[in-house]
């Protein structure tokens, strides 16, 4: 189990390392790409979407840090090891995202409010719309699927901004053209709308990230399929108190475990080490902290 473990984290900070740094190619010949295309073709839309695969870049060097950190084994003062540094690394994630859409968002209403200030548009900067909303497109299926393989949250949150980033380029595309077409206006409301999107996937990455920092208990149905587990092992005659939190991509588990009151000590922590066993085998836990109870459980 052990081996198994320590190769199944090894594949993962692989596979982490390796879509991540092609992630970070990518986003650097875009950021420059869209970024000084924008400012010589005036759109604003263009340049917005730049900025956020800047964010992007940024976020690809948070992840290659967490996903090093994560790795390192457990110490004096890190007892379960550093498994939410993950967490951390998609809490950073979400803020980075919220404050560049709000930023996209107060630069966009300005221009709005300013319609004599937004130039004409060159038809250059719908061609490099396109080619980054191709290319950004390709970046999130092969990170997805990378992500999926290897069950990181870290690396799907990574994965989706990068489709937040091939969303914007669509609406930032459909701007330029408008704007080409005589109406100006379409080029600022299309970096608004990119901004709606980055700050609305920042607030939700960073609520989901906060949530299990908080210790919040895994999904209903994982749950059911953790003590589904514990009630097959011999002996267990029932479970009480039973309760789950997140570590990183893991779990850890606190559970009472009911077995027969007239078994000796010796049997009944035999019973719980099998117990244990076999929610470590089957399932992504980290750690589960038993207690014995006689069964049946006398009533106070």
């Amino acid at each position: 189990m052990i081996d198994e473990s320590n190769n199944e984290s090894h594949e993962r900070f692989h596979a982490a390392r390796k879509s991540t740094w092609v992630s970070v190619i990518v986003n650097c010949f875009l950021t420059l790409g869209q970024v000084i295309t924008g400012l010589f073709s005036g759109s604003q839309g263009l340049i917005a979407d730049g900025i956020h695969s800047l964010s992007d870049l940024i976020a690809d060097f948070v992840v290659l840090f967490a996903n090093n950190r994560s790795k390192k084994e457990a110490d004096e003062d890190h007892n379960y090891g550093h498994h939410r540094y993950e967490n951390g690394a998609s809490l950073i994630l979400g803020s980075l995202l919220l404050i560049v859409g709000v930023g996209m968002l107060w630069s966009a209403i300005n221009k709005i409010h300013n319609p004599d200030s937004i130039p004409q548009v060159h038809i250059v900067a719908l061609w490099v719309a396109l080619s980054a909303l191709v290319f950004k497109e390709l970046l999130f299926r092969y990170m997805l699927a990378v992500a999926t393989r290897v069950k990181s949250s870290m690396l799907v949150a990574n994965a989706w901004h990068a489709r937040s980033d091939a969303a914007s380029s669509l609406v930032v595309a459909l701007g330029i053209i408008g704007n080409l077409l005589g109406f100006k206006f379409l080029d600022p409301v299309a970096a608004l709308i990119v901004g709606l999107i980055v700050a609305k996937m920042g607030y939700s990455f960073m609520a989901e990230s906060l949530h299990d920092l908080m210790d919040r208990a895994v999904d209903s149905k994982t749950e059911e399929e953790i003590k589904s587990t514990l009630l097959a092992t011999e002996g267990v005659m029932g479970i009480h108190d039973f309760k789950t939190r997140r570590m990183g991509d893991l779990i850890i588990v606190d559970v009472h475990l009911e077995i027969d009151g007239d078994l000796s000590v010796k049997k009944g922590h035999e019973i719980a080490v099998n117990a244990r066993k076999e929610v470590l085998n089957n399932h992504r836990v980290l750690n589960v902290m038993t207690h014995v109870d006689p069964y049946p459980i006398q009533q106070n």
